[in-house]
């Protein structure tokens, strides 16, 4: 038995790497990001709000049960829990950018089937969000037995609530954006799987530290605009962040070692 050539990297010709190569980004890369996906977003509007005004509808459901359990705790711990779940909202939108790019003219019959081809890894990447999240809420949860909600508002105790919070929320929330900041696009894109996106992208996010922090920032930046608005402003926020996404994958992801989706 002869062994198989070995290919770029040591591995063998014809197989596929574990994780795809990423590219040195300038650390002001988001900005020309966010630029991209205004351009989309423009080009697109009635499908890209379609979406938008769906997780607007969806956020306020979300609240509206956290109310209803009588607790504006539990509307904190809810609501929290978006920035797991944005991501894979998003999927239809890196399919409404991949149509841009390759020149056709966007519809929402299209996006739904690249959704379709997708759901397989998405579900396991689904799955990894979801362990994160049940996670975090148990954390919450703990927190939550320090700051039992009480009749009346002691604003001191929320914000020592928020602090703490945020800081115990801030870590599953730097692993699901280091997971999820290039891995959907991948899947929408390519065909790969879940667990290969993932590693590719938390390796392309190391690797591109501060470029990241500044996309990191913008976007907690502009979901707070969005959450500030009474959540309308989600409407216009995820479409944009979602079409940035998109660029920031292409910009960032060398995955030509993978074929491309037979969805086009």
């Amino acid at each position: 038995m002869t062994a198989e050539p070995a290919g770029r990297g040591g591995v063998p010709e014809g197989a596929l790497p574990f994780v795809a190569p990423c590219r040195e980004l300038s650390p002001l890369a988001a900005l020309g990001w966010i630029r991209l996906g205004w351009s989309d977003l423009k080009c697109a509007p009635r499908q890209s709000l379609a979406y938008g005004l769906a997780i607007v509808l969806l956020s306020w459901v979300v609240t509206g049960i956290g109310l209803r359990l009588g607790s504006y705790w539990a509307v904190l711990v809810l609501m929290s829990g978006f920035v797991f779940v944005a991501p894979l909202l998003a999927l239809g939108l890196y399919s409404i950018s991949r149509q841009l790019e390759a020149g056709g003219k966007p519809s929402l019959s299209r996006c739904f089937a690249d959704q379709h081809r997708a759901l397989g890894n998405a579900m396991v990447f689904a799955l990894a969000l979801l362990v994160l999240f049940l996670v975090w809420a148990r954390a919450g949860s703990m927190v939550h037995v320090f700051f039992p909600a009480s009749g009346g508002t002691d604003f001191k105790q929320l914000a020592l609530f928020l602090a703490i919070g945020s800081a115990v929320g801030s870590i599953f929330a730097l692993l699901t954006f280091m997971f999820s900041a290039f891995s959907l696009p991948m899947i929408c894109d390519r065909e790969v799987d879940a667990v290969t996106a993932i590693v590719t992208s938390v390796n392309a996010v190391l690797r591109n530290k501060r470029a990241m922090a500044l996309w990191a920032m913008l976007i907690v930046v502009l979901t707070g605009i969005g959450f500030a608005t009474a959540l309308l402003g989600l409407a216009l926020v995820v479409p944009l962040l979602g079409h940035a996404t998109w660029h920031a994958y292409r910009e960032a992801i060398d995955a030509g070692a993978w074929p491309e989706s037979s969805c086009r």
